[in-house]
């Protein structure tokens, strides 16, 4: 059986190691990504002081290795394939492209100079060839960071950190450039809810309380709970420690560290202020009614600064000519079986990751949620088998006849040899290419 999996991040991973692991016979899978390099987020959204997640790519790596699997990269579904051209060339299909763009928030003055996606900024700090490396020059004194979710906490502590720093991680040698030039002095975080609704793990809170570059400060008014936050921090562990965290630092004043960082609660944005660029973000004290829903206080606050960076939230966009749920933005489906705008379930169609359940989750929440579309595939597996036959047409001919050049794992293997070389000569152990010319060049391929 020949499958397609689209997307090489950790859902479509995850799917072809579960595809050679449960099948009981053999399968050959065939993971496409419109990159020149495989592992997605954990490549591109992971931050880089932290390694140990990033190791994960170690285990991904071996996915890619087995015999049964092929790296197929530079291939956009869409542009390069079609979704009817893949569906001749296999027996199933499984879509996996995650989540690629941020949530607005939907506020006066948001698209004003200054005002930026967290998932532009992250993707700009983890060197993915789509962001220009000269997209920022961190001139602002202060920044807000919209979110009090992981992601959140992961641009906060880029901001803080001084750049030597950076230096034993693979971050792009531009971008650590760049953060030594920063004039940021003061961060604020900043959530609609309170302590016990942040998303953030404590692992990553207390991640901020360690840094020698920056103080953390928390008002003791927006720590304090009301009796539905309560509760929640009773019954749940990792509340409670989140919490406990916060309420600590409730009394730390500021030091002579060169950089503060202020988490904020009970606090919505209704507006970014300025002329040609942000000069200040307004917020609205909110609070929880008697349903559990934010609503606004009409007491409000403008806070100085010159930068937000909004991280509320990631969504997945449409395939083309693939059914989309535009409410929900996922792909409509039935444990793993995509579904027509009928409910009926499409013949070799499957879905997996975010694109299948919305942003949910940590990088391992895929391995389970792929193994659920993986079961539903290996069932259809005899139907699949009778519809399309023992060998469907080859891929490699119909890109061949358009002319299409791709990516192969070696490719991709020559890319990260160059990033070794590059640490080397730069005193480091590995830093990441920018540029998709440069990635380009580095496997031998025209740009």
């Amino acid at each position: 059986m020949r499958v397609a999996v689209i997307g090489s991040g950790p859902a479509g991973l995850y799917t072809a190691e579960a595809l050679i692991k449960q099948s009981e016979g053999p399968v050959a899978v065939d993971v496409f990504d419109r990159l020149p390099t495989p592992y997605g987020l954990v490549r591109y959204g992971v931050a880089p002081d932290h390694p140990s997640i990033k190791s994960i790519a170690n285990y991904l790596q071996r996915v890619l290795e087995s015999p049964s699997v092929r790296f197929l990269g530079c291939i956009e579904f869409g542009r390069d394939v079609t979704r009817a051209d893949l569906l001749q060339c296999y027996h199933a299909v499984v879509y996996a492209t995650g989540a690629m763009t941020d949530r607005r928030m939907g506020i006066p003055g948001e698209d004003l100079p200054g005002s930026v996606a967290a998932t532009d900024f992250v993707n700009w700090y983890c060197g993915h060839p789509d962001v220009a490396a000269d997209r920022f020059e961190i001139d602002a004194e202060a920044v807000a960071v919209i979110g009090v979710g992981n992601v959140a906490v992961d641009v906060v502590r880029i901001l803080a950190r001084a750049a030597p720093e950076l230096r034993p991680t693979d971050a792009p040698e531009n971008v650590i450039d760049i953060l030594g030039r920063s004039q940021v002095r003061d961060i604020h975080m900043v959530g609609r809810r309170g302590p016990a609704q942040a998303k953030f793990t404590p692992k990553e809170l207390r991640e901020l309380g360690a840094l020698d570059n920056a103080d953390v400060l928390v008002r003791p008014d927006e720590v304090e709970l009301d009796e539905a936050s309560a509760a929640l921090t009773e019954k749940n562990r990792q509340v409670r420690t989140n919490v406990e965290v916060l309420s600590g630092w409730a009394s730390r004043t500021r030091t002579d560290k060169p950089r503060c960082i202020n988490v904020r609660f009970w606090l919505r944005p209704a507006e970014i202020l300025g002329t040609d660029r942000v000069e200040a973000l307004r917020l609205e004290r909110t609070r929880l009614d008697e349903n559990g829903r934010v609503v606004g206080t009409g007491e409000y606050e403008d806070l100085p600064v010159q930068m937000v960076l909004r991280s509320v939230g990631y969504q997945s966009i449409p395939l083309p000519e693939v059914p989309f749920d535009e409410s929900g933005l996922t792909v409509p489906h039935e444990a793993g079986r995509v579904l027509d705008g009928g409910g009926i379930a499409l013949d070799g169609e499957y879905v997996a990751g975010w694109l299948k359940r919305g942003p949910t989750g940590v990088i391992g929440t895929n391995k389970s949620d792929a193994a659920e579309t993986v079961r539903s595939l290996l069932a259809d597996e005899p139907a699949l088998r009778e519809s399309r036959g023992d060998s469907p047409p080859s891929v490699e001919s119909l890109l061949e006849e358009r002319g299409t050049s791709l990516v192969t794992y070696d490719d991709w293997l020559a890319i990260a040899a160059e990033e070794e070389e590059l640490g080397r000569s730069l005193g480091r152990e590995r830093v990441k290419i920018v540029g998709w010319d440069r990635l380009l060049t580095a496997c031998r391929r025209p740009s």
